[in-house]
């Protein structure tokens, strides 16, 4: 078991709780008093610890090495999944997974970022980075799941996509960018879920739809803040501070309305019992699409256009010290009364 710095009271608590069992096992003592005891206070422990992550901490959990990645929850969810590979065009990308699948006796399209649970397999996997190939990977399969009249299933898990020389090349900001035109018009239902890191352009490539979800200890924003601080402060050292800065946490997403909810996880974080996250999980997916496929077609679409066109908060505020400019003539006067009435229209 993998504990984090902040975590490091829990370890004690555990050794201590291993080395008990190990007297209860070789010798005929009773130590289920003990254990209890113990149990409580790691259980209180958790809560204290938890109770009060900052944004630095909920990075930190998001990027957990035991925390459940794409393919762990595919194998969960789905009774049957047929893995499809290839965009039609260069090559398959082992970043983004994606195919058919099954879950609770509804078939569904699903695409996700997989970073690799090991050393090996995160080379393999790019560390979950995308290239080009992988965003038209996925537009491939929603195109399928369009044509046949399956909804959409995207997990999100990635620092980013692949700032590499040769995915420029191929055209990383066109996929991407092609990915969000399609979606935003793609006529079956998408719901999105942050299970991991939600970095820059490399989740929303795969993450505009109609209800998007972040689980409680993840991430979402246009930069991570390792590199946020070595921008701001030409050093990693500030990458606490500008996790709080940044305003990145699921909390954070959800108050300036940016997703629509928060799938809460286990006590400890979804590592801490992966079981359980995949049986929340499964209930919020299948409640979810259940709303979602009974709505028609000309009710989903212009939903989800609204949805976006709603986000981002302004406010205009007049300088009291710069007073009013009377107009020279006509045309000013309606230029003046459009910019009134809509502050979006530029100078």
């Amino acid at each position: 078991m993998v504990f984090l710095d902040f975590e490091k009271p829990l370890e004690s608590l555990h050794e201590q709780l291993d080395k008990i069992k190990q007297v209860g096992e070789k010798g005929d003592v009773d130590v289920s008093p003990m254990l209890n005891e113990l149990e409580k206070k790691i259980n209180d422990k958790r809560k204290e610890i938890y109770n009060n992550l900052t944004g630095w901490q909920r990075v930190q959990l998001s990027r957990h090495p035991e925390r459940p990645y794409t393919y762990y929850y595919i194998k969960s969810l789905t009774s049957s999944f047929i893995e499809l590979h290839g965009d039609r065009y260069f090559k398959d990308d082992k970043a983004i997974v994606g195919g058919l699948g099954v879950i609770d006796g509804r078939t569904v399209v699903i695409i996700g970022h997989q970073k690799g649970v090991n050393t090996k397999m995160r080379q393999y996997r790019n560390f979950g980075m995308a290239n080009p190939e992988g965003y038209r990977k996925a537009l491939r399969l929603m195109k399928l799941a369009e044509r046949f009249g399956f909804p959409v299933l995207s997990l999100i898990d990635t620092p980013g996509a692949y700032p590499g020389l040769e995915a420029e090349q191929r055209g990383q900001a066109e996929a991407i960018a092609r990915n969000l035109f399609e979606m935003a018009k793609l006529k079956v239902p998408i719901l999105c879920y942050v299970i991991g890191e939600g970095a820059s352009g490399g989740a929303i490539g795969i993450g505009l739809g109609d209800r998007v979800f972040m689980l409680e200890n993840t991430w979402y924003s246009v930069i991570s803040p390792e590199s946020c601080s070595s921008i701001l402060w030409r050093s990693w050292d500030y990458k606490e501070q500008a996790a709080d800065q940044l305003r990145l946490t699921a909390e954070h997403m959800f108050e300036f309305g940016l997703i629509d909810g928060i799938v809460y996880e286990p006590l400890g974080g979804a590592h801490a019992n992966r079981e359980e996250m995949v049986t929340i999980l499964r209930k919020h997916i299948n409640k979810e699409l259940a709303m979602l496929t009974e709505m028609e077609l000309d009710e989903l679409l212009p939903k989800r256009i609204e949805k976006y066109e709603q986000m981002g908060r302004f406010k205009v505020e007049e300088d009291p010290a710069a007073g009013e400019l009377a107009p020279e003539d006509e045309s000013s006067n309606e230029t003046a009364d459009v910019e009134k009435e809509n502050p979006r229209v530029a100078d």
